[in-house]
């Protein structure tokens, strides 16, 4: 059970702790922030709101902690990072249960959370291990001009102190896919986590305490946005931000400074679909990438751009498919859940209404208790409704009939967001010529958006992020180059004749 077992430390009372220094403490402010279970609607847990004090006094501890683990061997930074993983995966149960508690999850997908968590630690240990194990050795006579005298080694180096703050819908994976490339690249860690996952981000932090990491190298502050957000992005401590959510993180760009940012800040993913496309694949990957998790993921499907000759049969199938998915609570793992909160559940509801007005086809009756959507297909959207561009986060998907593909790319393209897309088509070469097209970060060929693997670079163009992701592009945007560079008084060649002689 979360708060329980050897997760007792970190709750005090009805209350969790925030983690500072190796330690759990409770904040001196004397107050709580509350998180409401999406599903109930009643208070679940509550966790500390820290102080900008605070916040100074983690930033000091981050500081000094980091210039220790820099001098930490590699194999012992990646020694610590699976112990961490191997304790999280035995510890899946607790952590999985806050997640459907607090963020509505289906139980068997907060399981997955955990565990891929797990292995996203053990990958990026090794990963740190060669890539942070290498350097490059340039030679200056490479260059017009030059002679070879001079030598050039260039390795990486930590950046400092780096800021992770991860997004309600994947908590804790998002956390680790933060937190263990900063890790292993010499750097220490501040955690914000969100309201909503804010207490499954305090179990997995416990067990990177566990793991024996040193003290004051990774902190957990939690607290209002209001009170403390502004005040951690823009704290001159802070070398490195990454950030997952919203327009939040166009706000934080502006303020940051002059640091390396890693931002991904959601989308409008788009599938294009093609008259020689599998409709039975795709609606089956329609199901899958808009419906999953009630829609809450940023590499959702969120518009069907499909050719009119095929669109008839392709919204039978996916009509059918619909009818199918399970509605309700979490703990009974059905397909479609209560959304993150209440105010999220109005905003989807209000895009719905305006497609109402304007004449959008309801597949599905239209159906809401609370914060919970029955999932609905809105057919003959057309670019004049606000579905056809807001992203809902939730279970509602617009299909919007194309007469050809330029239509679809240009709609793709049109959107300020631009982080994944597909399209489904038998014809490679035609996939090829629309994947180049359209301004996404990545295009998925017969296939829904999808973050992972991992390991896969994960990016968005336009306002959906800055920077990429994915295990080694983090590693290697949480590190900068160190050059050394050897000046010879001689040009020098290798097993030339002569060379004594230059001595």
């Amino acid at each position: 059970m979360a708060g329980t077992g050897i997760f007792t430390e970190i709750l005090d009372g009805e209350v969790y702790k925030f983690y500072a220094d190796g330690e759990w403490r409770t904040s001196s402010s004397g107050k709580s922030v509350a998180i409401v279970n999406p599903a109930t609607r009643k208070t679940q847990y509550k966790v500390q709101a820290c102080t900008q004090e605070e916040v100074n006094k983690v930033m000091e501890m981050a500081k000094s902690a980091q210039k220790s683990w820099a001098k930490t061997p590699l194999w012992k930074r990646a020694e610590l990072l699976h112990k961490a993983a191997a304790i999280l995966k035995d510890n899946k149960a607790p952590i999985a249960e806050s997640l459907v508690k607090e963020i509505a999850k289906p139980a068997k997908d907060s399981v997955t959370e955990v565990v891929r968590s797990g292995d996203l630690i053990s990958y990026c240990a090794e990963e740190g291990v060669r890539i942070l194990g290498e350097g490059k050795f340039l030679l200056s006579d490479s260059f017009p001009g030059n002679e070879r005298t001079k030598y050039c080694l260039t390795s990486k180096i930590p950046l400092g102190v780096v800021l992770a703050i991860p997004p309600f819908n994947y908590p804790v994976n998002l956390a680790v896919s933060k937190i263990a490339p900063a890790l292993i690249a010499g750097n220490s860690l501040v955690l914000k986590p969100p309201t909503q996952g804010a207490v499954s981000c305090l179990h997995m932090v416990h067990c990177f305490h566990l793991a024996g990491f040193p003290k004051g190298l990774i902190s957990c502050i939690t607290g209002k946005g209001s009170e403390i957000g502004d005040f951690l992005t823009m704290h001159p401590a802070v070398n490195c931000i990454s950030f997952t959510g919203g327009d939040t993180g166009i706000s934080i760009s502006k303020k940051a400074g002059m640091i390396p940012l890693q931002m991904e800040l959601g989308g409008k993913d788009a599938c294009i679909v093609l008259e020689d496309a599998d409709l039975d694949l795709v609606a089956s990957n329609i199901i899958k990438g808009g419906f999953s998790y009630s829609g809450q993921r940023c590499t959702a499907v969120k518009v069907v751009l499909v050719m009119e000759s095929v669109a008839d049969e392709l919204v039978e199938k996916v009509k059918a498919k619909v009818a199918k998915l399970t509605v309700g609570p979490p703990e009974e793992n059905c397909d479609i859940t209560a959304v993150v909160s209440e105010s999220s559940a109005n905003f989807i509801e209000g895009l719905v209404m305006d497609a109402k007005e304007k004449g959008a086809t309801f597949c599905q009756e239209y159906k809401r208790e609370g914060n919970l959507i029955w999932p609905l297909l809105l057919d003959n959207v057309r670019p004049d409704m606000r579905i056809a561009w807001e992203e809902p986060f939730g279970p509602v998907l617009p299909v919007l009939r194309i007469s050809s593909v330029e239509e679809g790319i240009n709609h793709c393209n049109a959107s300020n967001f631009g982080l994944q897309g597909c399209v489904f088509t038998k014809d490679i070469n035609k996939a090829m010529l629309i994947s180049d097209a359209m301004e996404t970060g990545t295009v998925q060929i017969n296939s829904a958006p999808a973050r992972g693997p991992d390991h896969f670079p994960f990016q968005g163009l336009k306002d959906s992020g800055i920077g990429s992701q994915g295990v080694t592009n983090s590693i290697n945007l949480m590190t900068k180059v160190k050059t050394t560079v050897i000046n010879l008084p001689t040009p020098s060649y290798s097993m030339g004749d002569g060379f004594i002689s230059r001595l």
